[in-house]
């Protein structure tokens, strides 16, 4: 790392994002589509035909330029200065690719394309499904789905749990997190979709079935996570060096799209989050 440092091998940045949505207690959100810096992130593209993110197109938290080696995430920080942020969870993940507009007003399977694929982390290990709402449901009634997908052994016809979708109407929710009783004890689903047992990835999403449908649109989006954060308190920054904290050092792959999911405990509307990336390659 210091010998990176001293080749003038590193990059630093900042990033900084002011939701407009009001977030849910308890449910993961995805901040690439709140405003900021970078860009939002809207998930606009055909229906239901497989769209691939990359730096170099779509933007995303920058991380410094295509590298001939390896380039590792050395820091990542976050901070707010609004109670309301905190404590919460963060996930760094690389977005690698997306289905947009999937109706969930259709109970017929709904197959998805696939012309374009993964041109990351191809072999699809640690890849996970996360269900981004887009266009707002009812937030009313029981709406329940499944996806068939190919795991990461190139096995297809593979499915999730079935999953039910949470009561929030605002984009960027993950449709299917919420906070549920688990033994009396307050407990949060988590933002990816459940694989089938003995599963540890995925390739690509074949279909996706509504059992009971609603009006609304999700972007299923197939990401990789690499860090994770949380922010405890408004008074200090937080600050994850992964090679301190857990004698690892997460690769960024060349073109990645970065960005976070989060977990609030409020609303998030009008809340200023920022921090701070580090990189460095050999």
């Amino acid at each position: 790392m210091v010998d990176a440092d001293n080749a003038g091998q590193s990059f630093f940045s900042a990033w900084r994002k002011t939701p407009t949505q009001t977030t849910g207690a308890g449910i993961w959100f995805d901040l690439s589509m709140s405003p900021g810096n970078p860009v939002p992130n809207y998930y606009a593209a055909s229906p239901n035909i497989a769209v691939r993110l990359a730096q170099s197109t779509d933007g995303g938290i920058p991380h410094g330029s295509n590298v001939s080696g390896k380039k590792y995430l050395k820091s990542f920080t976050v901070m707010t200065t609004s109670a309301s942020a905190a404590p919460m969870s963060y996930m760094l993940c690389d977005y690698l690719l997306f289905y947009p507009f999937v109706d969930m007003s259709i109970t017929d399977p709904q197959a998805l394309d696939n012309t374009v694929t993964l041109s990351r982390y191809t072999s699809g290990k640690n890849v996970k499904i996360m269900a981004v709402e887009v266009a707002g449901q009812t937030g009313v009634g029981n709406p329940q789905f499944f996806v068939t997908y190919t795991n990461s052994d190139g096995v297809s016809g593979r499915t999730t749990k079935t999953v039910s979708c949470n009561t929030q109407v605002v984009n960027g929710t993950i449709i299917n997190s919420q906070p549920t009783q688990v033994n009396g004890r307050r407990e949060a689903t988590g933002p990816f979709l459940p694989l089938q047992d003995g599963d540890t990835g995925v390739q690509k999403i074949d279909s996706v079935t509504f059992v009971q449908g609603d009006i609304g649109l999700i972007a299923f989006v197939l990401v990789y996570p690499l860090e994770n954060i949380a922010q405890r308190s408004i008074d200090a920054p937080m600050e994850r060096v992964p090679v301190v904290d857990f004698m690892d050092l997460p690769v960024i792959e060349n073109d990645a799209y970065l960005n976070l999911l989060v977990c609030p405990n409020a609303s998030l509307s009008g809340v200023p989050l920022m921090g701070t990336i580090e990189t460095f390659w050999n």
